[in-house]
């Protein structure tokens, strides 16, 4: 059981957050449900907090954090890589730039040091929902957190998030895989015939995590889903992994 809603000052006075509280909640009563949702390269955690209030889930109180890093060359926004790389084929900022700063940074300060010490969450009441590259560094953090040992660890701190969602972005190439598989179970979001998420992004993934669900969009591109057929698979995975206090209604038929 959480012990305490999570607010700005229990998080590192380095990093920048919003927290957004579902409608009707009290402070003092510490939601079942923890989402945690990182931008893509080049944005901020105000400019994806609006997708956070736009879902409106009950029950939830909902994390959106700016990458640790502002892009260099006045190009504006932050990233979540160890260094800024450009794609060679494109030209454009490359995702897939290492995560072990961002894996420290969500891992251990947000997720272990913040949230299950501080706020008494455990890591199956709390998901993440990452766009782009901030979805390559929120499956980066899952596999962190089950690769841990010790009994107490593996108990409060390690093991299983309630799930990480992924959008326009596999697990990382640059990322280990050896291991046993984790059981964070895993939705990847993509765009018809896409690049990144391709069929052999989508094997690598697997290598890391037990669970793994590829859902893609009828258009091209992999952005953000912008309608209600794109975004129903995410709902879904909502409706199936978030916990609820309140019970499900009688005559409620789940969907997936």
């Amino acid at each position: 059981m959480p012990t305490k809603t999570p607010t700005q000052s229990d998080f590192p006075s380095n990093l920048s957050i919003t927290i957004t509280l579902p409608p009707s909640a009290s402070p003092s009563t510490p939601t079942p449900n923890i989402l945690l949702l990182l931008h893509g390269i080049g944005d901020t955690a105000a400019g994806f907090t609006s997708f956070g209030r736009a879902i409106n889930l009950p029950e939830t109180t909902v994390i959106t954090i700016q990458a640790p890093a502002p892009l260099p060359f006045d190009l504006g926004g932050f990233h979540w890589g160890d260094d800024v790389s450009f794609d060679s084929r494109t030209g454009a900022l490359d995702m897939d730039a290492g995560f072990a700063r961002s894996t420290a940074l969500l891992a251990n300060e947000v997720i272990r040091q913040t949230l299950v010490a501080k706020c008494g969450y455990q890591l199956r009441e709390i998901m993440i929902l990452g766009f782009g590259q901030g979805g390559m560094a929120g499956l980066a953090a899952a596999r962190e957190l089950g690769s841990a040992d010790g009994k107490e660890s593996q108990e409060r701190a390690s093991g299983s998030l309630s799930g990480v969602i992924s959008i326009g972005a596999p697990y990382a190439l640059s990322g280990a895989r050896s291991g046993a598989k984790n059981r964070s179970p895993v939705l990847l979001l993509s765009g018809r015939d896409s690049e990144v998420v391709s069929d052999g992004a989508v094997r690598r993934t697997k290598e890391v995590f037990e669970f793994v669900e590829v859902s893609r969009y009828a258009r091209r591109g992999d952005g953000m889903p912008s309608n209600r057929d794109e975004m129903l698979p995410v709902m879904q995975f909502f409706a199936r992994r978030l916990r609820s206090r309140q019970g499900v209604p009688e005559g409620s038929v789940e969907i997936g």
